[in-house]
């Protein structure tokens, strides 16, 4: 295709974004015209995709990070034939595939995109797979919007895909000089952004992003560039070639005052259709064969804590699965990742302090087909819980796990307590939410982990803890284990973890003073097993929840929502964590929070005092 032909293909672009917007009566069609040019040299000349085939393993990998631009996607996917125009114009509509930010509801949208500062690291993680796993020359193309280059993630991104050398890996900053609400930090001064990324190890490019011939030789330039990653720092217009919109204020966001004139300043409808340029042929990946994992096992009366249990059945699983991968924020010593690192060094991804990056190329590598796992502290994974939100949006398989959690870590105090992990994680929708409290129970989970779908987590915790079960014992997602029980049990102690260990202590104590109890491992805290706690509940008149976590959104809350549904509901307790913890050794913080068995036994004569037993 000629340069005038790249300029009218980009007009076409323009008019396309133009359209859609109206129709919809909203969207971001400034947005999207500032990048036309850029969007038509790249398809036009450089991207190498087969629209009929999305899963080719040599696929060109296109993230718009700025995916308030989706009417510019949409209107390439027009241009190449993939949708046509009836579908173009039911952008936002109920039902459509064309949403108001991109998701994988279309074949060639590997990730949803829209939380501004999510595509580059994300599309660092699949130029880690192309460059480390798959080995296939494909090239990641993220176009990213100048406003975003302020979030941290995405130094986060640049600074880590700089350490890995990623050369596969192009950024196209869209510099159109204005945010949402006025000017950006930097405006038009492009030398801003290239000091700053070439202060990260990157080679920088920076033209007029409405100069075709100029913006082809950048692209040019950058797939050339080997052993580091390249940035086209574009300078555009937003609302280019529209005088009533283009560089103005208060546009953003909105469609055109008179989208009909703006179309006939455009030049018109036109109709181009664009031959993308073929993959080159690629083998698909291999090493991904599956065997049954020969998972550690632990002789029940020993102790081990769950995060080692993690460790050593991970390393299981990586030998007889050649698809999982695992990365850690430079705490894999301390959540045991390090066995993995240590038998699959190949398979391993250390992200450093940067959890967001960590979750974001957790992202990426499940996109390009492997099976990630990925592990910090539990209570550092809240910086990263935008990118879980957006993974649960994406569509997204990953595995997350937090090691450290709650007040049982003891003298390092509360900064390192993750109390907060388990709502964070019940709250993505189609999660699922794992807490087990020995070691043969954890790397029965882990190993079921692999398969499932969406966001998984796994609780782990620090302290070595008894071995309650056998290694052949099975644990059912969505299922639970009750440990104790009797025809004459006047409560159900429901715990998950650290505290199930200190509900068999707790029941104990009170079966010494005539008090029978039941004691139920809610090892799934999402799915929850609704049969089993309404089983008890009938049984036992009431039900008492104990946890080292915030009484917010974590068990307790899970236990009452299976009796949101109508059925009557028993007496419910809840034992929580809810004073701030300080520096004190395990045990002295599990009594400080009421959730020891002492302060359990406590609470279950108490209730069970006001408790009339059928």
């Amino acid at each position: 295709m000629r340069d005038e032909e790249l300029a009218e293909l980009g007009q076409q672009l323009r008019v396309d974004s133009v359209r859609v917007a109206d129709a919809a009566g909203s969207g971001h069609p400034t947005s999207s015209m500032s990048a036309a040019d850029l969007a038509a040299v790249l398809l036009a000349r450089h991207l190498r995709y087969d629209f009929q085939d999305p899963d080719n393993p040599a696929n060109d990998r296109l993230i718009f990070s700025k995916g308030h631009a989706s009417p510019l996607l949409y209107a390439l996917y027009k241009a190449v034939g993939a949708v046509d125009d009836e579908e173009l114009l039911t952008f936002r509509r109920l039902g459509s595939r064309l949403e108001g930010h991109p998701t994988p509801r279309l074949p060639w949208v590997d990730v949803a995109t829209g939380s501004l500062g999510q595509g580059l690291p994300v599309g660092v993680g699949m130029a880690l797979a192309g460059k480390y796993l798959d080995q296939v020359p494909y090239r990641v193309w993220v176009l990213s919007g100048d406003s975003e280059m302020a979030e941290g993630s995405v130094w986060e991104a640049v600074e880590h895909a700089s350490y890995e050398k990623l050369g596969n890996l192009t950024l196209i900053v869209d510099v159109n000089r204005l945010g949402q609400r006025g000017p950006t930090r930097h405006q038009h001064d492009l030398d801003a952004y290239a000091r700053r990324l070439r202060a990260f190890g990157w080679h920088t490019v920076e033209v007029d992003g409405h100069d075709v011939e100029a913006v082809d030789k950048a692209f040019t330039e950058a797939v050339q560039v080997e052993g580091r990653p390249t940035a086209v720092i574009a300078a555009t217009r937003k609302g280019r070639g529209v005088a009533a919109v283009e560089d103005q204020e208060g546009k953003h966001g909105k469609p055109l005052p008179d989208a009909e004139a703006a179309i006939q300043e455009l030049g018109g409808p036109r109709f181009i259709q664009v031959d993308v340029q073929a993959p080159p042929p690629a083998r698909a990946p291999s090493g991904r064969d599956q065997d049954r994992a020969e998972l550690p096992r632990f002789e029940p009366g020993s102790a081990e804590a769950t995060r080692t249990a993690y460790g050593r059945a991970l390393a299981a699983l990586g030998s007889a699965r050649g698809d999982v991968v695992a990365l850690d924020g430079e705490v894999s010593d301390s959540t045991r990742a390090a066995y993995f690192k240590k038998e699959h060094p190949d398979r391993f991804f250390e992200c450093y302090i940067a959890e967001q990056q960590l979750v974001a190329a957790a992202v990426g590598l499940q996109a390009r087909g492997w099976v990630p796992f990925a592990s910090s502290f539990a209570a550092f994974l809240t910086r990263a819980h935008d990118f879980v939100r957006m993974a649960s949006v994406s569509r997204a398989g990953i595995n997350v796990v937090g090691s450290h959690a709650g007040v049982a870590i003891g003298e390092d105090g509360p900064s390192q307590m993750g109390l907060e992990d388990l709502a964070m994680f019940r709250a993505v929708h189609g999660s699922t939410v794992l807490y087990p409290c020995d070691a043969n129970q954890t790397a029965r989970l882990v190993s079921a982990m692999a398969d499932l779908k969406g966001v998984r987590y796994l609780r782990t915790t620090r302290a070595e803890t008894p071995v309650i079960y056998g290694p052949d014992e099975d644990f059912p997602v969505g299922g639970s284990k009750v440990l104790l029980r009797s025809d004459d049990d006047r409560a159900t102690i429901v715990a998950a973890g650290t505290t199930v260990h200190e509900a068999l202590r707790a029941a104990d104590v009170l079966a010494s003073d005539g008090i029978p109890v039941r004691v139920m491992d809610l090892y799934s805290v999402k799915p929850v097993d609704v049969d089993t706690l309404n089983e008890a509940a009938g049984a036992t008149g009431c039900l008492i929840t104990v946890e080292d976590h915030h009484p917010e959104g974590g068990i307790g809350d899970a236990v009452a929502e299976a009796f949101s549904d109508g059925r009557p509901v028993p007496r419910l307790a809840r034992l929580a964590v809810r004073n701030m913890p300080a520096s004190a050794a395990p045990e002295e913080q599990l009594h400080a929070s009421g959730i020891d068995a002492e302060s359990i036994a406590a609470a279950v004569k108490l209730l069970v005092e006001q408790t009339v037993v059928p």
